[in-house]
């Protein structure tokens, strides 16, 4: 998208950012917009339309006259190689997220097919 600039009225320097969508290609393709901030990243950054980058950014959220609002803002561009994979953040007070495996038999179709109940049960016997 363009980039957006002005002055801030608290300190009056000047400001800088532009919006990108990202877009994550698959049968079912994610989008994500994010942004940078700042003439200098955006000119280092260079990014251009069509380009298969890595993006590594922060995430936060703000609130505003009682709605909340989330800021993805990207601090490193990595062109021709994969990022290293960073551990998922878990919210506060909770235990990390184990990294994610790949799932054995990933082809096999969800629900997995459930076997039938057996004779002298009960057919709504759940299994928790």
């Amino acid at each position: 998208m363009e980039p957006r600039s002005g002055v801030s009225a608290r300190t009056g320097n000047s400001w800088m950012t532009q919006e990108y969508v990202l877009e994550v290609p698959g049968q079912y393709p994610k989008r994500c917009v994010f942004n940078l901030f700042g003439e200098d990243r955006i000119k280092q950054f260079n990014i251009q339309n069509g380009e298969d980058l890595t993006i590594q950014f922060d995430i936060d959220a703000r609130e505003y006259q009682g709605r909340w609002f989330n800021d993805i803002r990207a601090y490193n561009i990595i062109r021709g190689q994969v990022a290293p994979q960073v551990a998922p953040i878990a919210a506060e007070g909770m235990p990390p997220f184990p990294p994610a495996q790949p799932v054995a038999g990933a082809s096999a179709p969800f629900p997995p097919a459930q076997e039938p109940a057996a004779e002298g049960g009960s057919a709504d016997d759940l299994p928790f």
